[in-house]
């Protein structure tokens, strides 16, 4: 696996070398010298000041995200060129051959500036085409971070848009599968934002908390839904809850027994944390779906669709 990173892609693209790529497909000279605009509008600093902009595009500005896909076109070009009919790994037996005489074939997954590869073949290979990637993306002004840029072993696992995918052995068999778990850094991102919410000392009034809390989790909760994510939800409903309490009983100055009287049955049962008709919801109640490997059944715009 190439676990791959691209260092300050929206600050570094080359405008020059973007330009000609959007003028591949764009003859229109008006709409060609407003995207130079664009992306010759320089920035305004913190003190006020205009700075010009000699490389990269705006981030946060509306057309950036396409620029930048246009920009890294030149990757999608050389990494899915061979899969491309009459291409070198278009067909499975072309594949098969390939293995077959020693030669690696690989596929590459790419979000924005955020891309893996999967590498059929040695550890060799994957740095072969990690110095072709580099090749590559060097006349866009782009290159890839030695920090962040490594070679993974799926078993070892990558982390990729918040989820850690990684090959392990299925419990109770000797048959390993590839999971997709909840990486580490968007658990401490979501707790530090309960944090905020519930903080102890907080006056904010509980019901406008509670909103909040269910928005942020839920919203989290719906994007990692697809992961080995139960556990991890029971968790956090967990931390949420104890948050809550602490900054309850800090802001009635309610001791345990307080607490008990206010938030369960007469049978002792806890109830929901409630203000009104807003309570805190459970997260773990959100089924978890895993991904299911569907293939060539995920239907597309851009492939035709044969009767």
């Amino acid at each position: 696996m190439l676990d791959a990173d691209i260092e300050a892609c929206f600050d570094s693209i080359s405008h020059s070398a973007l330009m000609d790529r959007v003028r591949l497909r764009v003859k229109d000279k008006r709409v060609l010298a407003l995207v130079k605009a664009f992306l010759k509008s320089g920035i305004l600093t913190e003190l006020g000041e205009q700075q010009n902009t000699h490389t990269g595009t705006p981030q946060g500005g509306i057309a950036s995200p396409l620029l930048a896909n246009i920009a890294l076109s030149v990757l999608d070009e050389h990494l899915h060129g061979p899969w491309m009919p009459g291409g070198s790994m278009s067909t499975d037996s072309r594949r098969a051959g390939r293995r077959a005489k020693g030669l690696p074939t690989w596929r590459a997954i790419r979000y924005a500036d955020d891309f893996v590869a999967t590498v059929h073949g040695t550890r060799q290979d994957t740095l072969t085409l990690t110095e072709e990637i580099t090749q590559v993306l060097a006349p866009m002004g782009l290159r890839l971070s030695a920090a962040k840029t490594q070679v993974v072993h799926l078993s070892d696992g990558f982390g990729f848009l918040g989820f850690r995918i990684q090959r392990r052995r299925k419990r109770g068999t000797n048959k390993s599968y590839l999971y997709t778990f909840i990486d580490q850094r968007p658990i401490r991102s979501v707790k530090a934002k309960i944090r905020a919410l519930t903080h102890r000392t907080s006056q904010q009034d509980l019901g406008t908390v509670l909103t909040r809390l269910n928005q942020v989790m839920r919203g989290w909760a719906n994007y990692f839904k697809h992961a080995v994510a139960k556990n991890v939800f029971s968790m956090l409903d967990n931390f949420a809850w104890w948050r809550v309490i602490r900054m309850l009983r800090v802001r009635h100055h309610w001791r345990w027994t307080d607490l008990r009287r206010q938030f369960t049955d007469l049978m002792g049962r806890w109830l929901p944390i409630a203000a009104s008709e807003i309570e805190l919801r459970r997260i773990a109640a959100i089924p978890v779906i895993r991904y299911r490997h569907r293939g060539n059944t995920i239907t597309t715009p851009w492939v035709r669709q044969t009767a």
